[in-house]
């Protein structure tokens, strides 16, 4: 428990070197914190406290609970009517097996488990990441974002940085793309993972936010609660048993539920965090895809990005370099104080006309 919350607060520190963006720190450092959280929220309450308690005549408490905790309850999805005088609470009602719809609620002993597994997944994009970079901006770098150095030592650091470019000018493409790469790979896991939730939860996930905005807004009388119908509270059991004449007896019993009303809040968050989330991410790839495809983009870019140059240098540069190339130079400008990197595009410039002259 202690290393799961030592891991978590490694990820609130802020990184001395920045290798990402926003969006993509929105999946490995908010989201995985969010979905450990509420994993670690659930879990403590199902294996603290009582997490289902489970009423009927003639059968054991402690039985009746752990055999309903193993074999999963079930509501009836058609009965509906006035709590209290139809029904004892929304789809917990008297039923005819075979003929009326039974929908078992599996999902319920598994939510830690999912959400920790989620976590996860959101993690393996930078996981990938980190080790494919392998350190290089912090290398590059090279103690440039410190505010307080002597001009000696910018001098030098300035020399290898614009050694190490003319070396490997049009050589980082692939750099660049694995970074676009795991981009693409937090699209996919977001909006994979709505999908899962959506098979997790039985086909209920997609629409639940929606819906339960959808009941907020209706009239009083003409309420359904999305959130009991997919988390419910109360719900049955049937325990089966030999009688004293070895015939199979049936006992019908309630089950409280006291974790779905943690659940269903949960779930509504993360509805509405995850839809955000995939938005910026598709976002995200339409942007990446016109800095690939568009020269102009990109010389727009490395301006914003070095506004102490001269555009004439800029569009040196921008003219020279391939996308790999402006990729590694525009990180470095997120992480180099501007008046350093403002002498690196000078120093650069006069390195590259010079090779290419000779």
């Amino acid at each position: 428990m202690f290393d799961v919350f030592g891991s978590v607060k490694g990820l609130l520190k802020l990184d001395s070197v920045c290798i990402d963006n926003n969006v993509f720190r929105l999946h490995y450092k908010a989201t995985v914190i969010i979905l450990i959280a509420f994993s670690l929220l659930v879990t403590s309450r199902q294996y603290i406290g009582d997490p289902i308690d489970c009423i009927v005549d003639e059968i054991p408490l402690h039985v009746m609970d752990t055999y309903c905790w193993i074999y999963s309850t079930f509501t009836i999805p058609d009965r509906t009517g006035v709590v209290g005088k139809d029904m004892v609470q929304p789809g917990v009602a008297s039923h005819v097996e075979g003929e009326d719809e039974i929908k078992y609620h599996k999902y319920y002993q598994w939510v830690c488990f999912t959400l920790f597994f989620q976590a996860i997944l959101f993690y393996v994009p930078r996981y990938l990441w980190k080790t494919w970079e392998g350190g290089r901006i912090k290398m590059l770098v090279l103690d440039l974002n410190c505010p307080v150095m002597s001009d000696e030592f910018k001098s030098e650091r300035r020399k290898l940085l614009v050694e190490y470019f003319a070396t490997n000018w049009h050589t980082q493409n692939f750099y660049a793309f694995r970074f676009f790469l795991c981009e693409v790979l937090n699209f996919v896991n977001v909006v994979g993972q709505i999908y899962f939730m959506d098979f997790f939860l039985d086909g209920e996930f997609t629409t639940y936010g929606s819906d339960v905005v959808k009941f907020t807004e209706m009239e009083p009388e003409e309420r359904i609660d999305p959130m009991s119908r997919v988390f419910p509270k109360v719900t049955k059991c049937t325990f089966h048993k030999y009688g004293a004449s070895g015939t199979v007896q049936k006992f019908d019993g309630l089950c409280v539920l006291p974790l779905n009303i943690v659940n269903e809040k949960i779930y509504v968050f993360l509805w509405f965090w995850f839809i955000i989330l995939s938005v910026l991410s598709g976002l995200t790839l339409a942007y990446r895809a016109a800095v690939i495809a568009g020269p102009k983009l990109r010389l727009v870019l490395l301006r914003a990005r070095s506004r102490l140059s001269k555009p004439e240098h800029i569009n040196t540069i921008a003219e020279m370099c391939m996308i790999g190339d402006w990729f590694v130079l525009y990180q470095l400008g997120k992480n180099i104080d501007p008046v350093v990197y403002q002498q690196l595009v000078v120093d650069l410039v006069t390195k590259l006309q010079g090779k290419e002259s000779v």
